[in-house]
């Protein structure tokens, strides 16, 4: 029988030099959606699905994750004091969501590097790998909890996968595999970065996977490329060996690691926005009559 997935590593240690110079100071992934960094809704879905212990891989010179997920006993203070229990209520759990851990990468050496960092934490179980880049809103089952379902059946590791128009895979990766049941890849290999008639498919692979303990031996085997240590080449030797399956996950994609994926992000969860979703909707409205 599987162990069962209940821990997940989420590398939060880049710079995120295209969103310069927003963050020249604090990290990308607490960039807001609204009113809530993009961070905590990777966080929010590895509770629902069951995760209960989260590792973070940060740099030293960014602590605003690290804050965000401790407790801030004065500010509650001040809250409650000024009678503001609504946004009290929004902050105080926080912290308890899961037990959070944190780790330095010094430098920004590669996701294979971040993750490999995260071995002792993690021991002999599968565990969950998040990229702070992905958003994923499902109003059925959580993307991760999807990918679980998976392992638990399977008992290999498991990619998310995500259909996407074949004229912008080139920007992104392809899938080659095989399906095994409705939705269900046995992946051979991933294509990086392909020109269109070139692509064993529109499937792309995103930030979301449930990983074997055994990819740390692969990731300390893995030589450097342009100086880093890429995890899709350990998680690619997996896939030789018939141990990584794919998963085409119901939801919405959000590609955050773009300034205009990122302001989408913005403008569709606005609209679903329990406090503005009504002014949006109306400002949208008039701003396509007058323009």
């Amino acid at each position: 029988m599987a162990k069962k997935v209940r821990k997940a590593i989420i590398p939060v240690a880049g710079f995120g030099t295209r969103f310069l110079p927003a963050t020249k100071v604090q990290s990308k992934e607490m960039l807001p959606i609204v009113d809530k960094p993009v961070i905590e809704f990777l966080v929010e879905e590895a509770v629902a699905s069951g995760i209960t212990d989260i590792l973070f891989i940060t740099h030293p010179s960014r602590l605003n994750v690290i804050q965000h997920f401790s407790r801030d006993e004065g500010l509650e203070r001040f809250l409650e004091k000024k009678g503001k229990l609504d946004l009290l209520k929004k902050i105080a759990h926080l912290h308890k969501q899961a037990n959070f851990s944190f780790v330095h990468q010094e430098e920004p050496i590669g996701n294979g590097d971040a993750i490999l960092r995260g071995r002792e934490f993690v021991g002999d179980e599968p565990f969950a790998v998040f990229y702070a880049d992905d958003v994923i809103v499902s109003k059925t089952e959580p993307a991760l909890r999807q990918l679980i379902d998976v392992y638990d059946k399977y008992g290999v590791s498991v990619m998310g996968l995500m259909e996407i128009a074949i004229e912008q895979i080139s920007k992104y990766s392809s899938i080659e595999g095989k399906e095994i049941e409705s939705g269900v890849y046995e992946i051979k290999g991933v294509v990086e970065k392909p020109q269109s008639h070139e692509a064993p498919s529109n499937l792309t692979s995103i930030g979301r996977m449930v990983l074997d303990s055994k990819v740390f031996e692969y990731i300390q085997k893995q030589p450097k490329k342009n100086g880093e240590v890429y995890l899709s080449e350990a998680v690619g030797k997996l896939a030789v060996e018939g141990e990584v399956y794919g998963k085409k996950l119901e939801g919405i994609w959000h590609d955050c690691g773009s300034a205009f994926g990122f302001w989408r992000a913005n403008l569709e969860i606005g609209l679903e926005h329990p406090e503005i979703k009504d002014q949006a909707k109306e400002f949208l409205k008039k701003f396509n009559e007058e323009n």
